[in-house]
Formats: C-alpha cells, structure tokens, sequence
C-alpha cells in the first residue's frame, strides 16, 4: 500500500474512536443542550514542581479529547451520537451449559440497547467516514436488579491490540497535519500495522441500517457453568436483516441522521431481531489481543435471541444516565487475559466523570 493511500486512510482516523463501540465507550452520553461548538481544553497552569505522568487512561482520554476537537460540553468522549432502544432476550437451552449467568440459564430478559457513531462529536452527519465503525451496547436486566454489558462495534477485529498502540494512534494523527512531511507519522504508524489499515479501510463506508450490522466484541471473556467449568469466548450480535452496507453513491445520497431515523421506522413497523452468539477458540488461538481475529471456521454456540421492540422514551435524560461498560460482569461471566478489557473500564470512568 502506497504511502498516498495510507494518507487517505490516516485522514479518516481524525474524528475516528475506535475503543469500542467502541471501541465503544458507551458510558459518557449526552447531558447538557447540544453545544455550537467544542470548548477548548484550558492551558496547564505553570508550575515549577515536577509532575508525575499521566496514566495511560488518562492520556488515552486526553487525546481523544484533542482529536474531537476539544470538549464537547456533557457528551461523551467516544460513540457521543445515540439512539436507545429495548426489548427482550431469550436464551437459548445451550446458553446454560457455557454459563449460569442468570440471562444466559434463565428466563427471558429485559435489555436496554444503544447504538451509536464511532465519534465524540455529537453532531456528525452519519455520512461522514470518520465515525466507524458503529457501535452497540446491551444491557441485561436481570431478576432482582442487577445488570450486566455486552459492548461491541462492527467489526471483527480492533485496529489494534494494545492500549499503548491505541495512544500512538492517536498520538500519530495529531503529528499528521497537512504540512508535516513525508512520511508523517501517521503513515509511518500504519506502515507497520497492515490490521489497522484493514480496519480502517473496511469502516469506512455506513451500515444500511444500524440493524443491518453485525457487531463483535473482540475482547475475550470468560464463561463459567454450574460446575465450575470455564470457556473462554468473544461475542458476536449477528442481524437477521441480513449485512448490509451502502455504497459511496448511496452515501452520499443519505441523510446526516438517516441510522436514526431508519431504526425508528423499523421499530414502528416491528421487531427488529439480533442472535446473540459466543465463538470459541482452538488451542493456540489468541485471548489477549483483540485485533487478532479468530478464524471463521471455530465453533459458535447460539447465544440467544435479542428481540428490539421499541424506542425508549426521553432519550437524552435516558443517555445521561445510562452508563454502559464491559466490566460489569455478573456470577458466570469472567474477565479474561485480554488488557484491554479493563483499560476500556478505566477510561469509560474518565469519560463519565467528564460527562457530569
């Protein structure tokens, strides 16, 4: 790949998050009237004392911040454009031989699910490829009142496995402005990840429809059955629409919020309907780097049914409080070795705390 054309590429990475819905960071939404425009970040105040560094979460927030174009008042760093929908989800009988989570052996159960842009600008058109990949969020409500996350984006596969690469990432855009040499260093970043090109050349383009995605969670967790048995297993939200994506003529013709509006058009007319699965891997295949995708070929047992049938009311008072995230985790589900799991933890509570 040439180094114009990963040029083009680095250009989509601008507004681009790619946690999760993430790179999804469900969890920072929107709490205040839609702001004009960013407010930038204040100067450091001087100080002769030295400080100690950063955490990695935090330069990590500090820099989406940066390349959001500065802080957008009570929005989320990440995913900031949502709808919040709900339905129901059903088990299947083979749910409970991998766990004995309360929604994976029990009766059916309600769930609250965002979709989202993969952006923290709130008022990106839908049309702009910066924001891929999409996002959704599931939220199982579970008998007597605990909860638990399923947060996954569309695409199989992160850009890239480490938290440390996810700041150079962004650390490289920001030292990529038109006037920065050849090779910037943002083409240097890319020339060494051919997975992260993938990715970003494979979101650049919309869904039909945020029911026309599939999503995965790329990060590996950990079942655990009534006898103590574990499973290590990524999740993938499979569409029964179908997959579908536009073209670039057919995005350019769609409207700055069409993802929304279809999805309540297809809510008004009935159900729209995911499978809920978790794909199993072979010995030797990865659990710790969620950019390294299983192959297609690994087992795959049916989740559930994740049956949406309405659009919640009061969204915005729904997305302030709602705050999703992959450690929330109940008897039968279990972190794995995968990093990332808890760096996402940590910066979905940086992400919040600005948010209020």
């Amino acid at each position: 790949m040439g180094v114009r054309t990963s040029l083009h590429l680095s250009s989509l990475l601008a507004g681009v998050t790619l946690l999760g819905a993430t790179m999804l960071l469900p969890g920072c939404n929107r709490s205040a009237p839609k702001t004009e425009e960013a407010t930038k970040a204040p100067p450091a105040a001087d100080s002769s004392a030295a400080k100690p560094a950063a955490s990695l979460p935090q330069q990590i927030a500090d820099v989406m911040v940066k390349a959001n174009g500065g802080i957008h008042t009570g929005f989320r760093f990440n995913h900031a454009k949502g709808i919040v929908v709900s339905g129901l989800f059903t088990p299947t009988k083979e749910a409970k031989t991998l766990s004995k989570a309360a929604h994976f052996s029990g009766p059916a159960v309600p769930v609250t699910v965002r979709f989202s842009d993969g952006t923290g600008v709130p008022d990106i058109p839908d049309t702009d490829p910066r924001i891929g990949p999409r996002g959704i969020a599931v939220r199982f409500n579970i008998p007597g009142g605990g909860f638990t996350d399923i947060v996954s984006v569309s695409h199989n596969g992160f850009v890239v496995g480490t938290g440390e690469d996810f700041l150079g990432l962004f650390q490289a855009v920001l030292a990529s402005g038109p006037d920065a040499p050849h090779p910037n260093a943002i083409e240097t970043f890319l020339g060494s990840r051919p997975l992260a090109v993938k990715f970003l050349k494979e979101t650049a383009f919309p869904p039909k429809s945020f029911a026309t995605a599939a999503y995965f969670s790329n990060n590996a967790f950990v079942l655990v059955d009534s006898s103590g048995k574990k499973q290590v297993v990524r999740y993938q939200i499979q569409p029964a629409a179908g997959v579908a994506y536009l073209d670039s003529a057919a995005t350019a013709k769609a409207g700055p919020n069409f993802l929304r509006e279809d999805l309540e058009k297809r809510l008004s007319r009935g159900p729209v309907v995911f499978t809920l699965y978790a794909q199993l891997p072979n010995a030797g295949d990865p659990t710790n780097d969620g950019s390294l995708v299983w192959p297609a070929d690994r087992k795959r047992v049916t989740l559930g049914t994740i049956r949406l049938t309405k659009v919640e009311p009061n969204q915005e008072e729904l997305q302030r409080s709602l705050q999703f995230n992959p450690t929330f985790l109940v008897s039968g589900v279990e972190l794995s070795d995968d990093p990332l799991v808890p760096l996402r933890s940590a910066v979905y509570a940086l992400s919040v705390a600005h948010r209020k």
